[in-house]
């Protein structure tokens, strides 16, 4: 190689060694390129519940298009795990939470710490008992998913034995299953007979029923707080050979129930939006960031599902 080349592959090299070391020196490699990045920290009751996890996908996709981070945990159905995963959140320096509470009043201990370290904290789904220590309350109208029920029950039949699977740690339960009763009080022809609770979950559900089914055998009605403890209540009474002869309700409009309704293995229910809920309350967390004023109850409308508006063209995916 004569001299010129050689000087000409030497410069060369040269360029691109200041090339990369000046690129190098423009980026932040060390663990300070994430201070930027937001973290917020969702707490659900459960995610063995595929209303939980469409939430968690929302405010997921909306936090992640900001190029922030979530930390979602699962206390499943622990409220004391449930306060312990709060204080690390905190303890971890989030900037909001996203709370779904086990226990609507036994969870205060807990949103009392993130109120006092000045974290904002998004109610959803269901509300807290004391709206002081949150900046936003995301939820159904569970009053409402409740009436909804009992209204087409009241249109469809003329009396009858009822059986109610609650959950009464949760206020949102406790708001549906009121509506339904309130509403159904109209009509004496309808006796509730029977409760009981089921957390508002399949496994739970089920033998619960199994059970009523054994001291109650002329409950021909079941308003369920939830979709899963409906379809814990369909079990049971499919393996009691007595699901033809029982309505049977529930909340949220999960698309297996939708088929189910279709089917007509299931009676109607009261329809939600887990992913508007999801939505919502990402999009408020933004805001309270950027300094704007949030409403403090943000409540959304159930649809009545039933055979009379389902048919094979929307039994897929939720509402």
């Amino acid at each position: 190689m004569n001299n010129k080349n050689y000087l000409f592959l030497i410069g060369t090299v040269a360029l691109i060694v200041a090339t990369f070391f000046y690129q190098f020196m423009q980026t932040d490699y060390s663990a300070k390129q994430n201070e930027h990045r937001r973290k917020l920290g969702a707490v659900y009751m459960t995610l063995n519940n595929p209303f939980y996890e469409v939430i968690d996908e929302e405010i997921r996709t909306v936090v992640e298009n900001h190029g922030d981070v979530l930390i979602s945990l699962n206390p499943a159905l622990d409220v004391d795990k449930q306060i312990e995963e709060i204080k690390t959140l905190i303890d971890d320096d989030v900037e909001l939470i996203f709370i779904n509470p086990v226990d609507w009043t036994k969870i205060e201990p807990a949103l009392r710490s993130a109120y006092l370290a000045k974290i904002p904290v998004i109610a959803i789904d269901t509300n807290v008992e004391d709206d002081k220590f949150v900046a936003c309350t995301v939820v159904s109208d569970n009053y409402l998913a409740g009436v909804q029920c009992a209204e087409h029950l009241l249109q469809n039949s003329s009396g009858g034995k009822i059986a109610l699977l609650k959950h009464s740690q949760a206020r949102s339960s406790i708001d549906r299953i009121k509506g339904f009763c309130d509403k159904i009080s109209e009509n004496k022809n309808f006796e509730i007979v029977a409760e009981a609770e089921c957390l508002g979950q399949l496994e739970v559900a089920m033998p619960a029923m199994e059970e009523i089914i054994k001291n109650f055998p002329d409950v021909n009605i079941v308003m369920a707080l939830n979709d899963p403890a409906a379809m814990g209540a369909i079990a049971a009474l499919q393996n009691a050979d007595k699901l033809n002869s029982v309505m049977v309700y529930g909340v949220d409009g999960v698309p297996e129930t939708k088929e189910m309704i279709f089917s007509r293995r299931m009676t109607a229910t009261a329809g939600q939006s887990p992913k508007k809920i999801g939505r919502i309350a990402a999009d408020t967390a933004y805001k309270i960031f950027d300094g704007e004023a949030v409403e403090k109850l943000i409540q959304l409308p159930t649809n009545l599902l039933s055979s009379d508006n389902i048919d094979a063209t929307n039994i897929e995916g939720w509402d």
